[in-house]
């Protein structure tokens, strides 16, 4: 009986279950430590990222398992839950604070909705949760099981007809995609998650526990390019005037394969990864205090308030190549050994 509940109980409930892990905090980007009270909790109830399923059209049919698992999210803090909302794609919200957000990627982000609403200092600590992962919980005391059944989006060029699969955390891509894929002599990579923080899998692979969306997209390994990457191709795509194809309008679609095109160099300090980073930090001197390992820099520049996620469009547009993502991961890593 979740009105009869209180913290303790619901939170010796979901680790029993399994669903506790679902639970991420920051600073760190880790599971939460179900010892520590939060601050706040937020829940993202959309994805922005390229091709990503529509939470509005998975949770209207499942809408009082949300209900229920944002009441019980309410009793495992002292402050508020907020739930980021797409304008786009609106839904309505009960037991939680809803805040809207608009805008291309990374808009529904979580870290990107904190900074926006209320961000991080240090000595804060936030619970964070997809509402995919939400209705777990909702699941859990509504119909009293553990239910980790899942609505995935599969996507990508190569995918004959995009679609949604209900099916569950775990479960075999081959199962999800049998039929679906496009037979063609060229190699193909899969991918659980999107193109820019999903994992490397295989048609053989699986669907990661976080995940919502599998993507299948040609590898790019079959090209021999005069000039390769250097080639002024128009048709190429490229987010700044590389190449011709700039001409051609922002309207014009790619089939964007999963290429590198280019190998790693020095950062440039071009201002390319403000353009795609909309949170009040740098994300350049953040970068180089990390690699520096600067903790007193990496605390000023807001090191508590970033994932690794955040900067999945910076490596994207990067024109030095650097992974930008494990950098982050790595000094998050290195960080919270040295604090703790």
């Amino acid at each position: 009986d979740l009105e009869n509940m209180d913290s303790s109980e619901i939170k010796d409930l979901l680790l029993k279950s399994g669903i506790f892990a679902f639970i991420k905090q920051r600073p760190y980007d880790i599971v939460a430590n179900p010892d520590t009270a939060p601050r706040d909790i937020f829940v993202t109830a959309f994805d922005s990222a390229p091709l990503a399923p529509d939470y509005a059209f998975i949770l209207k049919e499942e809408k009082q398992h949300f209900e229920t698992g944002l009441k019980a999210l309410n009793k495992l803090t002292s402050g508020k839950v907020y739930v980021g909302i797409s304008q786009r794609q609106p839904i309505d919200v009960k037991n939680a604070t809803s805040v809207i957000f608009d805008g291309p990627h990374p808009a529904g982000n979580v870290g990107i909705q904190i900074n926006h609403i209320a961000p991080i200092d240090k000595g804060d600590t936030v619970w964070t949760m997809s509402a995919l992962d939400v209705l777990f919980i909702g699941r859990l005391f509504d119909k009293g099981i553990a239910d980790f059944s899942r609505i995935v989006a599969v996507t990508g060029s190569e995918i004959d007809d995009p679609h949604y699969v209900r099916t569950r955390i775990g479960a075999s891509i081959a199962s999800i995609t049998q039929g679906m894929v496009k037979a063609v002599e060229y190699e193909q990579r899969y991918i659980s998650g999107n193109v820019l923080t999903g994992v490397k899998t295989n048609a053989d692979g699986y669907i990661g526990a976080t995940h919502s969306q599998i993507t299948v997209i040609p590898e790019g390994n079959n090209y021999d390019e005069f000039l390769g990457w250097a080639s002024l191709n128009p048709h190429k795509y490229s987010t700044s005037h590389s190449y011709f194809s700039w001409l051609l309008g922002k309207k014009k679609k790619y089939t964007i394969d999963a290429r590198i095109r280019g190998g790693e160099r020095a950062i440039i300090m071009s201002d390319e990864y403000d353009r795609v980073f909309p949170m009040d930090i740098y994300p350049e001197y953040l970068i180089k205090a990390i690699l520096a390992f600067d903790i007193d820099k990496m605390e000023n520049l807001g090191i508590y308030e970033v994932a690794p996620e955040d900067f999945a469009l910076c490596e994207f547009v990067d024109t030095s190549k650097l992974e930008l993502q494990k950098i982050v991961r790595d000094g998050l890593d290195r960080l919270m050994k040295e604090m703790n």
